[in-house]
């Protein structure tokens, strides 16, 4: 056994496929002071049983390119390390029997095509080609993606350790981690049974043993242990004498699951839709090695079954064996891939197909690590993305859900109704709205309306990759707001005061653009990290001295609160963070007769709090005189004081609300009456999206990890320098810039882009779909891309590949919708005409 060292840079706790990749692709980014600690042989956890498959069939951006370099890696390991992998590149079929489903099939076409990947879409004359033993009644269409394939999970593990070790790297094998101690300097020892390691990052790649070594450290994370079955079949006949693999088969609706060779036998996969089960609940025995349990035929029935009859060579054959272990499960699917909330512990486990997934995870989360951003978005598998109350009710519950949708079709905002709102966050008008017909979302944990049921339209999710009734419910909120006025919920925004002697030295050094003088003025900023990479957007509020009320979007809450903490840190400011995300709730008025509603409501202010925000001014009128543009005012409503900030997302004259909790149900009460007979309508955030696009505002999609102040097309929200990061992220653009396209519109047009997908040009893929929506304005699908900068030229000709097929469209050279952006600055004048 190798000798334990007594102090490491980085230490990675399990020796499964994912901390195997990490630990090996740490070293290939130079950090080879690494040690792997693992508490019985590699792989003896989950990753030993895993069925070994991966696949280019995904439509998650981020997960597509994790694959794809998957199965890049995979093939090359043995020559690489000497350590055999037994590569299977057979490819794999995924079955469609719906429309639904080949609508699916055809976006994922359109994101991997983008990407380089080799697939398509085949009728059932070639899946017969393909595979001449599968029966094909009732199915439509199969995605064909030739170069997926399946691999020896242990070996593959063990490959992986090999390379670290061959680098530098250290791996411990038959030491249990006992226990980690965080020391004053950030630093940490962990105890292991034959010894002490000091360590200055700390990464766990637990496995099923994550939630027990998250909790050495106060961490509860919101993982279970789902039970998945496997069978493999004694030899069939018809195998015997081929040349060749047969391709993987997926089949969703029918098997809820894959069915493949194994060597000349069978075998074949389940997620059972029904009763998902979970083990070891409370905590994962420390002893567990390597452990299987008795199969549950009856859970798993009604699907084997239908597997036999898609397989009828399988029908008569016996079970030679049955794999039936525990895969760990988070809330929503994505792998749980970065910092932890801690400073220097990192997490890397919550996968729930580690040999699919492990290869990009260890790579992607190894550059984050080391160079303090990915190469791809990391912003879905971020630890710190969950918002809601965890405890055992909801990681249980919501892993199961998670379980159960393994095999369904993932619609675009595909929801996921469990444990809601009972474990979420809610405003103080849920059941208000909810009553007014909101549709909820669960965005950062939060409830927060979507869109709002009409005459005629059912109060529940509708699912499609094609346009809906959706569509209409959605122009009807634009119309309603962009011509009267709209209200809305925006409780969900993160809301936090910085405030301190070096507060206004600190949000210059980290953020892009210059901060408000006066006391009540707005900015926008982009935090902006040392390697010149976006964080994420802020508006600004100056509230008083040494005092910024700063608010962005729900989903970056802990993320953001986090960075800005870390670098306060980093940089000995004295700064201080208040989160006053569930203390203030939101309340947005906007369009041309809000300025009427809100005037009839204000009334002088009696009882505002007293604090770091009292240097801010008041104010009953809402003339421009009084109350300009991007400017914030204490006004009261209904006897509640509340700061009122005028800006929207909207690009419409309005205002934001910022209303202490107890005060949301006076307020909206007062501008409901008030709103009577203006023609106010309540709207969702689908609505603001649809708006954002025609003013051309981005979103969190465009605002990511991966690109620079310039790549985002940022130039008017920065200084020339002056803050951290800033000569790289001010570089002259080389692999891409966001670019507005408008798509083209037929009679016959029913679906748009969904966020992804391929842009073209001349027959090459120039980049890909960051996010969109219809503009109704316009009377056309808005885009936002990152594209080659040679691409990005206004009034380019370009091509988007939607479900599928070819659209033609333009790049534009600003928004389709108020360009020189008058509506939000009218004043009274022209708000009566």
């Amino acid at each position: 056994m190798a000798e334990l060292p007594s102090q490491k840079r980085v230490v990675i706790i399990g020796g499964g496929v994912m901390g195997c990749s990490l630990a090996y692709h740490l070293c290939k980014e130079g950090w080879t002071d690494v040690l792997l600690l693992e508490k019985a042989e590699l792989t003896s956890g989950s990753t030993w049983h895993a069925a070994g498959q991966i696949t280019h069939s995904v439509s998650h951006y981020g997960l597509a390119k994790m694959a794809s370099y998957g199965t890049e890696l995979y093939p090359q390991l043995e020559a690489e390390t000497g350590q055999s992998a037994t590569w299977h590149g057979c490819g794999s079929l995924r079955v469609a029997y719906e429309d639904a489903e080949v609508d699916w099939l055809h976006f994922t076409l359109s994101v991997g095509r983008g990407l380089g990947h080799e697939m398509e879409i085949v009728g059932p004359d070639r899946i017969r080609e393909l595979h001449p033993f599968y029966n094909l009644d009732g199915i439509k269409a199969a995605l064909h993606t030739p170069h997926d394939g399946h691999v020896d999970p242990a070996g593959v593990s063990f490959a992986l350790a090999a390379g670290a070790r061959q680098m530098g790297g250290q791996v411990v094998r038959h030491n249990r981690a006992t226990g980690v101690t965080r020391h004053e300097n950030g630093e940490f020892t962990v105890h292991t049974e034959k010894g002490d390691i000091r360590a200055e990052l700390v990464v766990n790649a637990g496995g099923t043993y994550a939630r027990q070594i998250g909790k050495w450290v106060g961490l509860d994370l919101p993982i279970a242990n789902l039970l998945h079955h496997y069978l493999i079949t004694d030899p069939v006949p018809e195998f015997q004498d081929l040349e060749h693999e047969l391709p993987v088969i997926r089949d969703d609706r029918e098997v809820s699951g894959y069915v493949r060779m194994e060597q000349k036998s069978g075998l074949i996969g389940i997620y059972e839709k029904a009763n998902a089960a979970t083990i070891w609940d409370d905590e994962t025995p420390w002893e567990a090695e390597n452990e299987l349990f008795e199969p549950d035929y009856d859970r798993i029935m009604p699907w084997l079954e239908n597997s036999m009859e898609r397989m009828p060579i399988f029908a008569d054959l016996g079970i030679k064996r049955v794999v039936h272990g525990a895969i760990t499960h988070p809330p929503d699917g994505n792998m749980m891939l970065g910092p932890s909330g801690l400073r220097n512990f990192w997490l890397c486990c919550g996968s729930q197909v580690g040999i699919a997934w492990g290869p990009g995870a260890g790579k992607y989360l190894a550059q984050w690590m080391v160079h303090g951003a990915a190469d791809i978005s990391m912003a879905s598998f971020d630890p710190r993305r969950f918002g809601a109350k965890i405890d055992d009710t909801y990681r249980i519950e919501k892993a199961k859900e998670d379980y159960l949708l393994r095999h369904e079709i993932p619609f675009p905002h595909l929801d996921r109704p469990g444990c809601r709102p009972s474990h979420s966050k809610t405003s103080p008008l849920y059941e208000t709205l909810k009553a007014k017909g909101a549709v909820y979302q669960d965005v950062y944990g939060w409830e927060r309306p979507y869109w709002y049921a009409t005459e005629g339209v059912a109060q529940e999710h509708i699912h499609s990759f094609r346009r809906s009734q959706l569509h209409e419910v959605i122009r009807a909120e634009v119309e309603g707001l962009r011509y009267g006025a709209g209200v809305a919920d925006l409780s969900a925004f993160s809301k936090i005061v910085v405030m301190g002697a070096d507060a206004e030295a600190f949000l210059l050094r980290v953020g892009s653009n210059k901060l408000p003088k006066k006391i009540g003025g707005i900015g926008l900023s982009y935090m902006v990290n040392p390697n010149g990479r976006l964080e994420g957007e802020i508006s600004v509020a100056k509230m008083g001295e040494g005092a910024y009320y700063v608010v962005y979007a729900a989903a970056k809450e802990a993320s953001l609160l986090d960075r800005m903490q870390t670098q306060a840190e980093d940089g000995g400011e004295d700064v201080k963070f208040v989160n006053m995300s569930e203390k203030i709730g939101v309340l947005m008025l906007a369009g041309p007769r809000s300025r009427e509603i809100l005037q009839d409501v204000l009334e002088p202010v009696t009882n505002r709090p007293a604090g770091a925000m009292d240097q801010l001014l008041e104010s009953v009128s809402t003339a421009n005189t009084d109350f300009p543009w991007l400017q914030t005012r204490w006004v009261q409503i209904n006897g509640a004081a509340l700061m009122a900030l005028r800006v929207t997302y909207t690009g419409e004259l309005g205002w934001e609300l910022h209303i202490p909790m107890d005060g949301m149900a006076a307020v909206y009460d007062a501008l409901v009456k008030a709103g009577a007979d203006k023609d106010l309508v309540h709207v969702g955030s689908a609505t603001l999206n649809a708006m954002r696009m025609e003013k051309a505002y981005k979103s969190g999609h465009e605002i990511t990890n991966e690109v620079t102040v310039i790549e985002a097309g940022l130039e008017r929200f920065t200084r020339d320098g002056g803050y951290q990061g800033a000569e790289l992220s001010l570089a002259a653009p080389e692999k891409w810039v966001v670019a507005l396209l408008q798509l083209d519109e037929t009679p016959e047009t029913d679906a748009d882009p969904l966020g992804s997908e391929a842009v073209w040009k001349d027959g090459a893929c120039v980049g890909s779909i960051a996010s969109g929506g219809y503009g109704y304005g316009v009377g056309a699908y808005l885009a936002w891309a990152y594209v080659n900068p040679l691409a990005a030229t206004p009034g380019t000709a370009l091509k988007v590949m939607v479900l599928g097929e070819e659209r033609q469209a333009m790049v534009l050279d600003g928004p389709v919708w108020d360009a020189a952006n008058e509506r939000p600055r009218q004043d009274l004048a022209q708000a009566a005409e």
